[in-house]
């Protein structure tokens, strides 16, 4: 599920691309005082992401913006909507806008044998564990996770990208249904690589990381009923780590059944 909200900018702005931890905070504000609050400092996905406030850029004032929140709870994103509602104003550190219309919405990979592209609308952290340096024939850096590189081929980040939605799919689906390695097919039958790049990020108050991320385009054919599970589960919480700053939010960019 997702909540789509319209906004304009209410005054003239520079675009900031280190809103990640602005817009996460303005988010858990609006959850306060529900039952989602608890999982607010908890180590496991809450389940929601969101992409940037796009199109990035500087922006005028009255100038429109667009951003999505997505996540596998209706009743998460219908406790954030209503406090949009109430409070219009949504400030993103010095980007101020107001939201102007809020619409649900229900992508959709579609019925066994379509096929399509979902792609990244923000960077994608993938990281390997040092236990796994040596399997993947890559040097450790100490105890420290390493960050996936094109250098480090591709079997890591598959292997993390699905570990990891397997990890969600406990969280948010029925436990007899089959997680992602439960199946023997690829969650995805390309992996073309846009771009990799480094940003700093704000990850919790007064502490900054480096985190190298990258941009994908995923090529796909729904296979079944349970990867069509699957895929639409990876809309709804984002891949990769650190979802709830915004990362790794995906997008249906194509769609043929």
């Amino acid at each position: 599920m997702r909540l789509l909200a319209r906004l304009s900018a209410r005054a003239d702005t520079v675009y900031d691309n280190t809103y990640h931890h602005k817009l996460r905070g303005r988010l858990w504000r609006a959850l306060q005082d529900t039952e989602y609050e608890q999982y607010h400092d908890e180590n496991r996905p809450v389940g929601m992401t969101y992409s940037n406030p796009f199109p990035p850029g500087n922006m005028e004032e009255g100038d429109e913006r667009t951003l999505l929140i997505a996540a596998p709870q209706e009743e998460l994103l219908a406790e954030v909507a209503e406090d949009l509602i109430a409070e219009r104003e949504l400030n993103i550190g010095e980007m101020p806008f107001h939201v102007d219309e809020l619409t649900s919405l229900a992508p959709d990979v579609g019925e066994p044998g379509t096929t399509g592209t979902i792609e990244t609308g923000t960077g994608l952290l993938v990281r390997i564990p040092p236990w796994k340096a040596d399997e993947y024939g890559i040097e450790k850096q100490g105890d420290q996770a390493i960050y996936w590189r094109p250098e480090h081929s591709m079997e890591p980040l598959r292997t993390q990208l699905e570990n990891n939605l397997d990890k969600k799919h406990r969280l948010f689906c029925p436990d007899h249904l089959p997680g992602p390695s439960d199946k023997s097919y690829s969650l995805f039958d390309d992996y073309e690589l846009i771009k990799t790049f480094s940003i700093p990020i704000t990850v919790s108050q007064g502490t900054e990381l480096t985190y190298v991320l990258s941009k994908w385009r995923f090529g796909y054919t729904v296979r079944d009923d349970d990867h069509r599970r699957h895929l639409n589960l990876a809309l709804d919480t984002g891949l990769g780590e650190r979802n709830a700053l915004g990362l790794g939010f995906v997008n249906i960019t194509d769609h043929a059944e």
